[in-house]
């Protein structure tokens, strides 16, 4: 899991949008982070401290002291390796930054050695006006980092900015600022994904049903690894929710075969994406009209991306292609791999259940020319990271999977 064994503190002022928090603590404690909570007074008039006590599974600190305990503001600030304020109201924000101590969050903020991280929410109004704009500026001055809001539907009835991020981009947010692996910085990775679309017409075109769902996974993997990378993408409904991910999309083998050969300078490159092996060797300029009882359009071969990459591969360098096949599986992929002068080659059969096109799981064998390593049906994420994993230990130690 991604924030595993991270503590994250949270922070809850008096907004409507506190009942964001109940979701961001799930999905905090869902992804392996440890959570604790602290919240003002008014912050409970709209979410139950019971409840979050429940979902983060501790003591949730509002008062100073509580049943002649004392809640030690410091230590709070100690424990975490991250806080997160989150809703932000107008009225906390103010008191962020001219410093007052009035509730035990504030305290908690003051003797926070951790980053801290904050999430305006409050009327579209508010959020202009001259006083939170220079005390947002003043927050960031301070070294405090800033979520920005949505535009959207607001609790007084109007729509623009002040909504609170969703929850979802909360996370993703934190993931990609702070608690990136280091493992592959400095190292570029050029990865593929999806089908490519070879048109017949303007309106007709020869296709696949690759959804690009493991390319994707794959350019997170690698992503939240620490390494620059780049996604280029045929036509998918798929999309990255991490803003330093490079996505270039493209339509046809053609253009995906430009875009990597201009990235073909990456320190690793794997190519996942289901291209057209054949285009059609003239694509009409009008849409074809019903003629006669058949229609015969000629084809010719498509530039082998993989191919030219392998051969024109540089000393350092690694690169792995995926191999879809319906029989003889394992000698097509071995074929393949020498052929391509490739690092491994990733072999899935659409012959195993829970593998192929469109589908949220996979099975695949990874092949590189001293052995064989079977991959159970699992989600595509997990597949990704057990990928990535391997050519990390190819990539940093120049080792090899033992002999079957």
């Amino acid at each position: 899991m991604v924030l595993n064994n991270k503590k994250i503190l949270i922070g809850i002022t008096g907004s409507i949008a506190a009942y964001k928090s109940i979701i961001l603590i799930r999905l905090l404690i869902k992804a392996g982070a440890e959570v604790k909570v602290v919240m003002t007074d008014a912050a409970r008039e709209f979410v139950s401290p019971l409840v979050l006590s429940v979902l983060s599974k501790n003591k949730v600190h509002i008062l100073w002291h509580e049943q002649n305990e004392w809640n030690n503001h410091v230590a709070l600030g100690r424990w975490a390796d991250l806080m997160l304020i989150a809703p932000l109201s107008c009225n906390t924000l103010s008191k962020l930054a001219a410093g007052a101590c009035d509730n035990l969050l504030l305290a908690v903020y003051l003797s926070a050695t951790c980053p801290v991280v904050v999430a305006p929410s409050m009327d579209e109004d508010m959020w202009h006006h001259p006083a939170a704009k220079k005390n947002i500026s003043l927050l960031k001055e301070y070294g405090i980092t800033m979520i920005d809001v949505n535009n959207g539907e607001l609790a007084s009835g109007l729509s623009g900015e002040g909504r609170m991020a969703e929850p979802e981009e909360m996370i993703h947010f934190l993931i990609e600022r702070f608690f990136r692996s280091t493992q592959l910085k400095g190292k570029k990775v050029l990865v593929t994904a999806g089908p490519t679309y070879e048109a017949i017409d303007p309106v007709r075109f020869i296709g696949n049903r690759s959804s690009g769902k493991m390319g994707f996974a794959l350019a997170e993997s690698f992503y939240l690894a620490g390494a620059e990378v780049v996604l280029v993408s045929g036509p998918t409904h798929q999309r990255t929710a991490y803003k330093g991910l490079s996505v270039i999309q493209v339509q046809t083998a053609e253009q995906m075969f430009h875009v990597c050969d201009e990235h073909r300078d990456a320190d690793i490159i794997v190519m996942s994406a289901a291209v057209a092996d054949y285009t059609p060797s003239i694509t009409a300029n009008q849409k074809i009209k019903k003629n006669g009882d058949e229609l015969n359009v000629t084809l010719r071969h498509t530039k082998d991306i993989l191919q030219h990459l392998g051969t024109n591969k540089r000393p350092g360098q690694f690169v792995a292609g995926f191999a879809l096949e319906t029989e003889n599986e394992k000698e097509n992929a071995i074929l393949k791999l020498t052929k391509k002068k490739l690092d491994c080659i990733i072999l899935n059969s659409l012959n195993d259940e829970g593998a192929g096109f469109e589908k949220d799981t996979n099975k695949v064998t990874i092949i590189d020319q001293k052995g064989m390593l079977e991959l159970a049906t699992q989600p595509k994420q997990e597949i990704a990271k057990q990928i990535l994993a391997y050519i990390m230990m190819r990539f940093t130690e120049n080792d090899h999977l033992p002999k079957q």
